[in-house]
């Protein structure tokens, strides 16, 4: 329900009630994990997605239900034998939802899309059985770090912000990063020594522009969670990055990487050293940066580099799918709507 907050809010606010659908389980595979929501409003329209099509129309006629007579309505949608799935239905897995109405007076849920849409931490019960079942309950954000169902027979929604992207250089390829970033639906901030190349022309998706010495910058422009945020240098000045560098890695950022080519890579590292910085801090470093996919343009390059970003956020190998066996999408216990890089491999 948090992630539909910028297009629900409005209906809200216009006294217009939603019916909401949103996965609370998930059995075998399916293309989202629990958290996953979508809503149909009085007009018919349907906002955001809970699977990638297959059971999108039997969703849509248990909330149009669930609309007209505002009472909830749990329900299992999918396929759950191999029977049907050899029939040629896509997912193979089933979801169990739980189908409910918010209303314009609805404090509690209210409360929590405005926080979403600020993107500020938030959470919200939704109540799963009982006389109470589809009810919204107050959450704190730091009771329940991941969207999963309680023992309580509760499901547990939260919204964790944004995760940042710290560009260090305003170059050609610092401009492509921040494109195919901010698409990815993180905050990108760019900072650079030179005033003429950090412009909103160059950088339009970037929310942030800091014309500066970037290792005077980083501490504000990581955030207060600078786990959630990665760091990418690609300046090819050793005066600017080797102490980018060494303030990232001091302020445990969770991603910390470099473009360079080898020979440079191996310089950089004796300039760290002697700076200070420590063996282990150095073996945090992510350079040269991204994954090898065997592109050269710096689109391409942009999109290697996001690439390893993303698989270290999600603990994810790089490898292709092909070459794996069992779920396409890994999921704990308790998946998460939105993760860090705390915990993943580095």
């Amino acid at each position: 329900m948090l992630e539909l907050a910028r297009e629900l809010l409005p209906l809200l606010r216009r006294g217009e009630a939603v019916a909401v659908v949103t996965v609370a389980r998930v059995a075998r595979s399916a293309p989202r994990g629990a958290g996953a929501a979508m809503a149909v409003t009085g007009a018919g329209e349907v906002i955001g997605s809970i699977s990638g099509g297959c059971v999108e129309g039997d969703a849509v006629l248990l909330a149009t239900e669930v609309l007209a007579t505002g009472l909830p309505r749990r329900a299992t949608l999918g396929f759950t034998d191999d029977a049907a799935h050899a029939a040629g239905l896509a997912c193979g897995g089933s979801v169990e939802v739980i189908v409910h109405r918010v209303t314009p007076d609805d404090e509690v849920a209210i409360g929590a899309l405005e926080a979403a849409d600020a993107d500020l931490p938030a959470a919200v019960g939704i109540v799963l059985g009982g006389a109470a079942m589809g009810r919204a309950v107050p959450l704190e954000p730091g009771a329940a770090e991941t969207t999963r169902t309680l023992a309580t027979d509760m499901l547990a929604v939260v919204h964790l912000p944004r995760p940042r992207l710290v560009v260090i250089g305003a170059g050609e390829h610092a401009m492509a990063l921040a494109r195919v970033a901010s698409a990815a639906g993180f905050i990108v901030a760019v900072c650079d020594v030179w005033e003429r190349l950090v412009t909103p022309e160059r950088f339009p998706s970037a929310e942030l522009l800091v014309v500066a010495t970037p290792a005077d910058e980083l501490e504000t422009l990581v955030g207060a969670s600078p786990q959630r945020a990665a760091v990418c240098v690609l300046t090819h000045d050793e005066r600017v990055d080797v102490p980018a560098i060494a303030r990232a890695l001091r302020l445990d950022v969770g991603f910390v990487g470099a473009m360079g080519a080898r020979s440079t890579v191996a310089h950089r590292e004796v300039l760290l050293r002697a700076a200070g910085v420590t063996d282990e801090e150095v073996a945090r470093l992510r350079s040269p940066l991204g994954l090898d996919l065997g592109g050269v343009s710096p689109e391409e390059s942009a999109i290697a580099a996001l690439a390893e970003i993303v698989a270290a956020r999600h603990g994810g190998s790089g490898a292709p799918l092909r070459d794996g066996d069992g779920p396409l999408h890994r999921r704990t216990a308790a998946p998460t709507c939105a993760t860090d890089f705390e915990g993943a491999a580095r």
